[in-house]
């Protein structure tokens, strides 16, 4: 039969890399593709093989998340194994941007998918500070609550946040650097989001800490937008913009900030120049049941976009291993909680922010996509001091 032989085929290639993995088939038929398999498979009809034929982190992903194919073994083997089979699997085809369309619906909708799943579904793996975003790690050893309040202050020392600065958060989250910036620096801090859970609760804990003079949260895109502000931060929100709209993006900000203001845009980006996806189709895997219309530009698209707005880059700072670290503990976490973030959110969106979780944590581990803060002022300010020695001075 012609999937006997190619999936023969497929077996004798991946064998050549001693993959610790076991095939068992519907007919009772066997197949071990190395010494001492960690990591069982069940595939249980002849259809399922499509998703080997050949196999790529898209394909794989979705015969899991969809429950067409049975996976026993400790998650990191299990994606590790897929990582593996993806890069060998000889997919034909080369991905280049997808270049989608955003508009304030779009952007609205994808948003709503991916944050307002449940302010519970989050709050059970994430800090108690719900810190959506990549920590900063002054030691491995830190806990993901030490490395979420060690980011925000990163960045806002960047930003050298003063008393009665007007801030301007985009994608504000659940509100934890609008809270630090005012609490702990004095700024008067507008938060915007596009998630209504995100909305409601943050409104919540600046009532709950008597900061309703000096935090506002709106629903609001940020596009729409009014007023100066002498410092803008935007923390893992760029990713939604969409590659063709980066410039206009970067030229709100520009007339938003204040002429001696500063902003820092915090955000995943690719590591191929030619590419907004991660390697092996992981992005196609994101695109359909993660993050609706996301894209990924490459630090270079970013800078160049960015300075053709008038915005001068000051600082560029890499945080691509930092972000192993912080997916490293959501994983254990969401791992942790299973039972009770499948009757939260149901067995299929269980398992897909399972495998994103950790396959992220694979990915930024080997410089799959990365993580970039970029620091900017108007062209030819001189808002911030000389060297960067302001920024650790404690």
């Amino acid at each position: 039969m012609f999937w006997q032989k190619r999936f023969n085929e497929f077996v004798a290639r991946m064998r050549a890399h001693d993959l610790p993995l076991r095939l068992n088939l519907w007919n009772g038929a066997a197949f071990e593709l190395g010494q001492c398999p960690r990591v069982k498979v069940f595939i249980p009809s002849v259809r399922a093989l499509r998703h080997f034929l050949p196999p790529t982190l898209a394909s794989l992903g979705q015969a899991y998340v969809e429950g067409e194919i049975g996976v026993e073994g400790r998650l990191a083997d299990v994606i590790d194994v897929a990582a593996t089979l993806a890069a060998h699997g000889k997919d034909p085809h080369r991905h280049g941007p997808r270049m989608i369309r955003h508009n304030r619906k779009i952007d609205a909708e994808a948003i709503a998918y991916h944050y307002d799943v449940s302010n519970e579904f989050y709050a059970s793996w994430l800090d108690p500070n719900m810190v959506y975003s990549c920590g900063y790690f002054r030691s491995p050893e830190d806990t993901l609550e030490t490395a979420q309040i060690q980011k925000i202050d990163h960045i806002l020392a960047k930003l050298r946040i003063r008393p009665g600065d007007r801030l301007l958060d985009i994608g504000c989250g659940w509100g934890a650097l609008v809270l630090r910036a005012a609490e702990k620096y004095g700024a008067k801090v507008l938060g915007i989001t596009l998630s209504r859970n995100q909305y409601e609760l943050a409104r919540e804990r600046i009532a709950a800490a008597g900061l309703t003079d000096r935090c506002e949260v709106r629903l609001e895109d940020y596009r729409d937008v009014a007023g100066k502000f002498d410092r803008i931060t935007s923390v893992g929100m760029f990713e939604h913009v969409g590659l063709k709209n980066l410039r206009g993006y970067f030229a709100r900000l520009h007339e938003l900030l204040a002429d001696n203001g500063a902003v820092l845009n915090h955000g995943i980006t690719s590591t191929d120049p030619d590419s907004a996806e991660s390697p092996f189709r992981g992005g196609d895997f994101i695109e359909r049941y993660v993050f609706p219309h996301g894209e990924l530009p490459h630090i270079g698209l970013v800078l160049r976009e960015m300075c053709a707005t008038g915005l001068e880059p000051v600082d560029v700072e890499n945080l691509r291993r930092h972000y192993a670290l912080t997916l490293t503990h959501w994983a254990g976490r969401f791992e942790a909680a299973g039972e009770k973030l499948k009757d939260i959110a149901g067995e299929k969106r269980w398992r897909i922010w399972r495998v994103y979780l950790a396959g992220c944590a694979h990915g930024f581990a080997h410089d799959w996509m990365s993580l970039h803060q970029v620091l900017a002022v108007k062209s030819g300010a001189n808002t911030l001091p000389l060297t960067r020695d302001y920024m650790y001075g404690g």
